[in-house]
C-alpha cells in the first residue's frame, strides 16, 4: 500500500488496559512511516457498540472518509474492530491486524464471568462470548497469535484442557487465549509467534510482521527479524 500521505493507523488496546500499552507498537509503526493514533475506550464500563461509536466519533472529527485507515487491535480491541467494521461501513478501510484476539470467544472470560463477573462486565456480551459480527469477506485482516503460555489466565486454560480432554493441537495458548480461539475462517492470513498475550505488544517480530501485513496484505512467514 503506497500513499503520498502516511496512512492513518488506529491502535486499540484490550481488556483492563489503556492506550499506554500500545505505545511501543505505535512507535515502531511510526518509524515505519505510519501515522498512528492509540484510541482509548473504557473496556469494562461500556458495551462494544459504544466502543465502536467512540471510534466513529473520533474519526468523524479528525479524519476524512475518503482517506484510508488501518486498524490494529490487541485482544478485545480486535473484536472492537470487527464490531466497528460492521456498524460503520462508510469508512475507507485499508488493512487490519488483530493480536491475540479471541475471535470465536474466550474460555478465560467464561471462567472469570462465572467466578467474578465484575472483571469482565460489559466486555462479555457481544464480544468475549463469541457473538461479534461476522467479518465481511472484502476486509483484509491478518491474525497474529501467540503460543507462549505466560499469564494469570493460563490457570483457567489448564483447567479447561483437563476438563475437556483437548487434543494436543487445541492445547496451545498465549496465557490468556487459546490458539484455536484466534482463528477466523475468512481472515486473510494467520501467523503464530512464540509470544505471550501481553508480551506480544513489546515484541519486535510482532511489530515487524504487523508492519509487513499493513504494507503487503500478508505476513512474511520466511523472514527472520
Amino acid at each position: 500500500m503506497t500513499n503520498s500521505q502516511p496512512t492513518k493507523t488506529i491502535l486499540l488496546h484490550g481488556l483492563h488496559q489503556t492506550t499506554w500499552v500500545m505505545r511501543p507498537l505505535a512507535k515502531r509503526l511510526q518509524q515505519a512511516g505510519f501515522d498512528t493514533h492509540c484510541h482509548r475506550y473504557y473496556s469494562l464500563k461500556n458495551s462494544i457498540n459504544t466502543h465502536s461509536q467512540s471510534l466513529n466519533n473520533w474519526l468523524s472529527q479528525h479524519h476524512h472518509p475518503r482517506d484510508p485507515i488501518n486498524l490494529v487491535g490487541h485482544s478485545l480491541g480486535g473484536l472492537v474492530i470487527r464490531d466497528f467494521l460492521s456498524r460503520y461501513p462508510q469508512w475507507q478501510i485499508g488493512r487490519c491486524v488483530t493480536l491475540g484476539t479471541p475471535h470465536t470467544g474466550s474460555v478465560s472470560a467464561d471462567y472469570v464471568k462465572r467466578l467474578f463477573s465484575p472483571l469482565v462486565r460489559q466486555a462479555y456480551t457481544g464480544a468475549l462470548n463469541g457473538d461479534t459480527p461476522v467479518l465481511a469477506d472484502e476486509v483484509c485482516l491478518g491474525v497474529i497469535a501467540g503460543n507462549k503460555p505466560r499469564g494469570v489466565g493460563q490457570f483457567f486454560l489448564q483447567d479447561y484442557v483437563k476438563r475437556q480432554l483437548l487434543d494436543e493441537d487445541k492445547r496451545q495458548h498465549d496465557g490468556s487465549v487459546f490458539l484455536y480461539e484466534t482463528r477466523l475462517p475468512n481472515a486473510t492470513d494467520h501467523l503464530i509467534l512464540p509470544v505471550s498475550h501481553t508480551g506480544m505488544l513489546m515484541d519486535k517480530e510482532v511489530a515487524q510482521q504487523t508492519i509487513y501485513f499493513l504494507n503487503h496484505g500478508r505476513f512474511d512467514k520466511e523472514a527472520t527479524f
